[in-house]
């Protein structure tokens, strides 16, 4: 079997019990014959990502195709582009969003923040690599080209995360007293929020902001506020709240509803990892269920499947 990085333990999405590849596999087969989408979507969201390339693996020794190539013939629209995202390692998925977010016209911001905020250093870097082997490109030389000033620094300096010991009272002295200039400074904010282990980090915003008497977010609101700081001020925020509580802000990422691409790319990369903790925050959040607000919102194959990844009502 294929063996992916395992990026956490309370994900919604488990491996198939009784999991027999070659039978499987015939039924895959069978049902890419009689193009059933709906047995195809139900086996291909039923199984883990691990099971999921070992169908794929068993499917190229037995039948000597590519069954995402396959894929691509019964499926179409919006259907093949979410099964074939599910037929990716996570590594593939992720270095794919980053190079979507930056390709064409105008950058998806949010989308580069996301990614970049919730994985690790080592996370990172085997993302910058998958990057450069799947797209023959290098990660840190696009954020660099699609980026500009104070936020092309932030980018790069998530990109390149450390961790350096410090004090914590340091670490909120030294924000303060930036906050407390009238020209607002990002470096000081690069510099703890980037280079210190989440713990520490953790402890200076609850800190920061029993001394400032308000929540971080706003005092980040209040400090880069103006149309040229925009990019600057949403960088902070979401590296403040993704820190402070990931579910929460990954909750508060999808809860407006209105981009399917979002809600996929949040789905897709967390139902392994950690979606049931976004699904508690969710709910607490916004008072009804994930699971409910997606069968509200979306409608057809798509609705099955986001359904099937979120997996049960709360």
């Amino acid at each position: 079997m294929i063996e992916t990085m395992n990026w956490g333990t309370i994900g919604s999405v488990r491996p198939f019990p009784v999991f027999q590849p070659e039978k499987e596999v015939s039924d895959l087969q069978a049902a890419l014959e009689q193009k059933d989408v709906s047995t195809l979507v139900r086996i291909l969201t039923d199984r883990s990502n691990s099971q999921r390339l070992c169908l794929a693996e068993t499917y190229r020794s037995v039948n000597h195709q590519d069954l995402s190539v396959r894929l691509k013939t019964v499926l179409n629209g919006d259907l093949e582009v979410l099964i074939l995202d599910l037929m990716m390692t996570p590594e593939q998925f992720e270095a794919q969003r980053l190079r979507r977010a930056m390709e064409g016209l105008g950058t998806d911001e949010e989308t580069l923040l996301e990614i970049l905020c919730l994985r690790s250093a080592e996370q990172l870097s085997n993302l910058a690599a998958v990057y450069t082997k799947e797209y023959q490109r290098d990660l840190e030389n696009d954020l660099t080209s699609e980026t500009s000033g104070d936020f092309r620094q932030l980018l790069l300096a998530l990109l390149k995360k450390k961790q350096v010991a410090e004090n914590v009272d340091l670490d909120v002295k030294l924000l303060c007293n930036e906050l407390n200039n009238s020209k607002p400074d990002i470096t000081p904010w690069i510099q703890v929020l980037t280079m210190r282990d989440p713990d520490h980090i953790r402890s200076v915003l609850t800190h920061l902001e029993a001394e400032r008497g308000q929540p971080v977010t706003a005092e980040i609101e209040k400090h880069f506020g103006g149309h040229f700081n925009r990019d600057v001020r949403l960088g902070l925020q979401v590296l403040v709240l993704s820190i402070e509580d990931p579910y929460l802000y990954l909750a508060q990422r999808i809860q407006p509803m209105k981009d399917s691409q979002k809600m996929q790319g949040v789905l897709v990369s967390h139902c392994e990892e950690d979606l049931l903790a976004v699904r508690v925050a969710f709910k607490k959040n916004t008072g009804k269920s994930l699971y409910s607000t997606i069968q509200d919102t979306f409608k057809g194959d798509i609705q099955q499947i986001f359904l099937a990844l979120c997996r049960y009502e709360d």
